[in-house]
């Protein structure tokens, strides 16, 4: 038996069954007659697909007709939108959405990397098909931030959009904070709670928040989506003594993806930064998210929610789903996709907040001195340095006659990045540390 639906409802077909299609699946079931109320027409779900029709997923899917196909359900007659779940790029996820807009439906979907490399393209066709193309899924989770920048701040001129856009990174640098146990601990630790991938290289490596950001840069700024330009550096090389050093210099480090709208062009960056103790940013734990906004009318905004899971994530697809059923449809980039500027990269420019330099550095005569005079060579400002000993006992010596490594940290103040890399790459090819210098910048935000 199949679902039949009223002249006037929405029909909607999902393709991707995995946490979130569930998810999506249960909201409607739960909520469905609150949101025909909300919305003045029912919206029903007529169409499911996904790779395995045998698998139990503590649902009764007979009623709904199944599609082995995602392209198949995204052409077929029995529905008005296709709600895309399957994630990726490329391969069935943007097939089925191409064969979707191709066919005049609406597509609703959570799949980030699919935007980030196709959105221009996905947008302009459904603009000239006259159908929508919504996404807040794809961005935050549960955090509403497509729609404010797409609708409420329409008026505005956004400078800057920023914050805390991957769970997983978020939580093992939170755990690492509370609890001073190793980066490699703590992911084994998260992945064993779920909320890390057996490969977690795509969330703790950055290309997570890289996708999103790419989004939210476009939406902010009128540019074409540019995921390959954004700089990314994950969490991978953060240490206990990175985090207690921010602590005890008051700060915490988290994974930021920043995108900021200068006169030469858009910055955008994902990485890892220290915040100050004392704003609300430093203070979103967990899995959480956050993304901030600086806007010329609206002044400065942050929003703060549940960055993934079935729930939030389902209630942004939904979201989706009540705009296209009241007839509300925006350029899904805000602009039409015909007047999206070229994106261009900013140049090199001074960072703001300086940077956090910790060496692992050879007690030896003219060790320092050198050092201090490759940063010399570059211009670089040195607000303070710390030789950070463990212990009062007397270091070892090497049978070489080096002086055991001594951990150092310095804190610059504010300069140019390509200058800091070069005095960091010089005091390496010198030969007075033991190990690659850590470099964590500091945000002034």
């Amino acid at each position: 038996m199949t679902v039949t639906a009223s002249a006037n409802a929405l029909r909607i077909g999902v393709a991707g069954l995995g946490t979130v299609g569930c998810g999506v699946l249960r909201l409607m079931a739960r909520h469905g007659d609150v949101l025909a109320q909300r919305t003045g027409r029912p919206i029903v779900v007529t169409g499911i697909c996904a790779r395995d029709r045998r698998k139990d997923r503590g649902l009764d899917l007979h009623r709904f007709q199944w599609f082995d196909d995602p392209v198949e359900l995204a052409r077929s007659d029995a529905i008005d939108v296709f709600v895309e779940l399957i994630g990726g790029e490329n391969g069935p996820a943007r097939d089925a959405v191409e064969a979707a807009l191709e066919a005049g439906k609406h597509v609703v979907t959570a799949n980030k990397a699919l935007l980030a490399h196709h959105g221009a393209a996905l947008a302009a066709r459904a603009e000239e098909k006259g159908v929508a193309l919504n996404f807040e899924a794809a961005v935050a989770g549960g955090i509403p931030i497509v729609k404010v920048m797409r609708e409420s701040l329409a008026g505005n001129d956004i400078t800057r959009v920023y914050g805390i856009l991957n769970g997983t990174s978020n939580y093992i640098l939170s755990r690492m904070q509370q609890e001073g146990r190793p980066f490699a601990e703590v992911l084994a630790d998260a992945q064993a709670r779920g909320y890390a991938e057996a490969d977690p290289a795509f969330d703790i490596g950055g290309f997570d928040a890289a996708h999103k950001l790419s989004i939210l840069t476009s939406l902010a700024f009128g540019t074409q989506v540019s995921f390959d330009t954004v700089y990314v550096e994950g969490i991978e090389r953060i240490t206990p003594a990175d985090i207690e050093a921010a602590d005890e210099l008051g700060y915490r480090i988290k994974l930021l993806g920043v995108a900021l709208n200068t006169d030469s062009g858009i910055e955008q960056r994902v990485h890892p930064a220290m915040v100050a103790k004392h704003t609300a940013l430093a203070q979103v734990d967990g899995v959480t998210n956050c993304v901030a906004i600086d806007a010329d009318q609206a002044g400065s905004m942050m929003l703060i929610g549940r960055g993934a899971g079935a729930e939030p994530t389902a209630s942004s697809v939904v979201s989706d789903l009540a705009d296209i059923a009241r007839g509300n449809r925006v350029a899904p980039f805000l602009i039409p996709a015909r007047n999206l500027k070229p994106y261009t990269r900013a140049q090199m420019r001074a960072h703001e907040g300086g940077y956090y330099i910790r060496l692992s550095v050879y007690d030896r005569p003219g060790a320092f001195a050198a050092i201090a005079s490759r940063m010399a060579e570059q211009g670089i400002s040195l607000e303070s340095i710390v030789q950070r000993r463990k212990g009062g006992a007397r270091d070892a010596v090497h049978g070489d006659g080096q002086g055991a490594p001594t951990p150092v940290v310095m804190i610059t103040h504010r300069t140019m990045e390509d200058s800091m890399r070069k005095a960091l790459e010089a005091i390496e090819k010198d030969g007075h540390v033991d190990a690659p210098p850590q470099m964590i910048r500091i945000e002034r935000l």
